[in-house]
């Protein structure tokens, strides 16, 4: 072992380095959990007993001296990169740094949850695969309602009935059976209908589900707010609202912007009507109140779905909803400076 030592010392001796990697291996080698000292320690119980006490000397000996000559590096290495920092020229020009681009779909949903929480809405989130009770039962459709049936619905398991959700209403319903009014929640995410794809329609989409519950909540909140959003994200507070119906709420409505007529894509984007059809809303019917645990005689509430990708198309001037999805680079890249 003395021999053994003695070689170990003068490669030690003859070591140097001017790279971290390098002397990272020499530490594994030498000092390692797995290295030459280690063993060397483990076949020192095999010496005879009457050498013991000068085998052992000079093997804590070569231990604390490879420690020494990698503290030395160490400190050498680390001294030498300060000094090569200290001489770079600060006057030189950066490296350029690409921006990144955020989807439009993004930016959209982004600016609507803004204008929403300076009234008071906070952003809520669900699973996009949905049970038969949060997706369609709680909102008051019935059984044959058409939306159940598997051309209009992604059915995961018919037998359980799981599905893709097909709008973020169901967020709505998550929200009410777990807190207690008054709530005033915004829900985007998004939603799966087995629709053709086409310009203007897609399989897949995103939504923004809004609903306010309190006491001696009226349609006039409701139109108030979104006259509220229509000023904020559209610049225009001409709004109307069209009778409708949903199964989830009574009265029902859609709402209308007024957009104009000044210009051709007027014309195209408002089928020469100069009104933008938007969102649709109503106030929640008092049996998914009832379902969610809440008294629908001593609260009311309003709840709207707004669907993104029209808005996002409008605003960016997007002609085909096909390419929201595509993930083109170079349709993506021209995002980079809209935030």
């Amino acid at each position: 072992m003395l021999d053994k030592l003695k070689e170990f010392e003068e490669e030690i001796k003859g070591f140097s380095t001017k790279s971290k990697e390098e002397l990272e291996q020499f530490r594994i080698k030498f000092l390692g959990s797995k290295g030459l000292i280690k063993a060397l320690f483990e076949d020192f119980k095999n010496i005879p007993k009457e050498q013991k006490r000068e085998v052992g000397q000079k093997l804590n000996t070569f231990k604390n001296f490879a420690q020494s000559k990698y503290d030395e590096l160490v400190e050498h290495l680390n001294s030498t990169s300060t000094n090569e920092n200290e001489c770079e020229d600060y006057t030189k020009p950066g490296f350029p740094f690409e921006f990144g681009a955020q989807h439009p779909v993004s930016l959209v949903i982004n600016e609507m949850c803004d204008i929403f929480s300076r009234i008071g809405f906070v952003v809520k989130e669900g699973p996009e695969i949905e049970d038969d009770w949060h997706n369609f039962s709680a909102l008051n459709f019935p059984e044959e309602h058409p939306a159940r049936d598997m051309q209009d619905t992604f059915f995961i398991s018919s037998k359980d009935k799981y599905a893709l959700r097909t709008h973020t209403s169901s967020v709505q319903i998550r929200v009410m059976e777990n807190e207690k009014p008054p709530l005033r929640v915004i829900a985007p995410g998004r939603v799966f209908r087995n629709e053709a794809i086409s310009a203007r329609s897609h399989c897949i989409f995103h939504q923004v589900e809004g609903f306010y519950i309190d006491k001696n909540v009226s349609f006039a909140d409701l139109k108030q707010t979104l006259q509220y959003f229509a000023k904020e994200f559209f610049g225009k507070a001409k709004i109307r609202l069209r009778p409708s119906y949903f199964p989830f709420t009574e009265p029902s409505a859609e709402m209308d912007v007024y957009w104009g007529l000044e210009t051709e894509t007027d014309y195209r984007i408002t089928k020469g009507t100069g009104w933008l059809e938007v969102l649709g809303c109503g106030m929640i019917d008092p049996n998914v109140l009832e379902n969610c645990g809440i008294d629908s005689k001593e609260y009311s509430g309003f709840a709207f779905g707004i669907g993104v990708e029209r808005l996002a198309m409008q605003r960016f001037n997007i002609p085909d909803i096909r390419m929201i999805f595509e993930n083109d680079v170079r349709f993506l890249k021209q995002f980079s400076a809209a935030f």
